[in-house]
């Protein structure tokens, strides 16, 4: 039996490996690394982040993004340079290779409390018994998809996640529904592959970051607006460095927070490749969805003046984001779902101050753990201030349970192999 069992290998779950690890801790993971970053998002996209924040945590600050770039060339980690999405997972597979233990590449379809812990069902039909685990399930499993397109079938209808390669909509009128960087860049992406992209959004007005100010700025000027791993403004501060704080804010607070505070925005880079490339109908809310005869969709909108509209398409990209709701996480047993106690208002589990949920051994991180923590969780940044305080709380479970971590499992030697998937792909 493993002392940790860690569900998810993207960010979240590296993280939260490489720390367990480093104290000795039998720690298995499960999953494939950084899979959604690598399989989930179209080629051409960026990180949002600044490189300097999107570093995986190590306890010794060892591993960093900037150490990846300088080992391997052609990525300068710069400030105020945007991060190639495929580069951000090629540093998380060197990351793996270094920081954790191999990583199992099996995915974890059933978990269920077993007496001294649990017990994990794998895809192939194994089954691995852990005395504590670790939640790190990533964005995937929480997709919104709004009611209103559910009648199109999966050919015309999918979400910004279900997407590699959007060259295949070359010469094709895509709708994007959403406002965010996802929605923004999935329509510049699609202009520049050739398709015919235009973006719905219920708001009247598309926001944008503004270029990030320099790191080093004058005393004053840093004071006024400091810096944090999020960007600039006391507010952002707070969000990204302090989440203790915001767990101890009312629950409606940290709810309306979670959801609400590093709203929907584009990157300041991407605005040029934007602009006068995507047609947009902004202040248009859906309001039904069908497939015409002839197989193309047609949406029903209602304008900001209240008047219906009709627009036909070929396709429709739900760039509606992710809702932490343990309802859509079908890998836990139904019993262990049931009884966990949940965030006031949200579908998503109350959270200790150490991550675990009211489930003893049970832990949480990443998206999940967003209703608790504030909206750090929902980006890479997070990881560095979860890491270390949720395997500090598994530590304390263990010590609760066995007397101590039994058997020491060090990280391997920086220089090791990539991480080698078990059980196939």
């Amino acid at each position: 039996m493993h002392d940790l069992a860690v569900i998810g290998a993207g960010p979240y779950g590296l993280s939260i490996a490489a720390h367990a690890a480093a104290a000795g801790i039998d720690v298995r993971i499960f999953g494939r690394v950084m899979d959604s970053w690598r399989n989930h998002m179209p080629e051409g996209m960026y990180l949002k982040s600044e490189p300097w924040s999107s570093n995986l945590s190590h306890p010794g600050g060892e591993h960093t993004l900037g150490a990846w770039a300088r080992a391997h060339g052609g990525f300068e980690a710069a400030h105020g340079r945007p991060v190639p999405v495929g580069t951000f997972a090629d540093y998380g597979d060197w990351f793996a290779g270094r920081a954790v233990p191999a990583v199992d590449g099996r995915s974890v379809v059933r978990l269920t409390p077993a007496d001294g812990g649990f017990l994990l069902r794998t895809g192939d039909g194994g089954e691995v018994r852990a005395r504590t685990v670790a939640l790190a399930v990533g964005v995937l499993p929480f997709r919104e998809m709004p009611d209103v397109l559910a009648p199109l079938p999966p050919e015309l209808c999918t979400h910004s996640t279900g997407h590699r390669d959007l060259g295949r909509f070359a010469g094709t009128d895509v709708t994007v529904v959403g406002a965010g960087q996802a929605a923004l860049e999935t329509a510049a992406l699609l202009a520049e592959a050739g398709a015919r992209p235009q973006l719905v959004a219920r708001t009247r007005l598309i926001r944008w970051n503004t270029l990030p100010a320099p790191l080093r700025r004058p005393l004053l000027t840093s004071l006024r607006t400091p810096h944090s791993g999020l960007g600039t403004g006391w507010s952002t501060w707070v969000w990204a460095e302090l989440p203790w704080a915001v767990r101890r804010m009312p629950a409606a607070t940290r709810r309306r927070r979670a959801d609400t505070a590093l709203g929907p925005a584009g990157a300041w880079w991407l605005r040029e490749r934007y602009e006068g490339q995507v047609p947009e109908l902004l202040g248009h809310v859906l309001r039904g969805a069908r497939v015409r005869s002839d197989g193309r969709v047609r949406l029903e909108l209602r304008g900001p003046d209240g008047t219906a509209r009709a627009l036909d398409t070929g396709h429709v990209v739900a760039a509606t984001g992710f809702t932490p709701d343990l309802t859509r996480l079908e890998l836990l047993d139904e019993g262990l779902g049931r009884t966990l106690r949940l965030s006031p208002g949200t579908s998503a589990p109350e959270l200790g101050a150490d991550f675990e949920t009211s489930h003893p051994g049970l832990f949480a991180a990443g998206l999940l753990s967003a209703p608790t923590f504030g909206p750090a969780m929902r980006f890479v940044h997070g990881a560095s201030w979860t890491a270390p305080r949720l395997v500090a709380g598994v530590r304390r479970r263990l010590r609760g349970r066995t007397g101590g971590v039994r058997v020491p499992h060090p990280a391997p030697a920086p220089g090791a192999g990539a991480a080698s998937p078990a059980g196939g792909r």
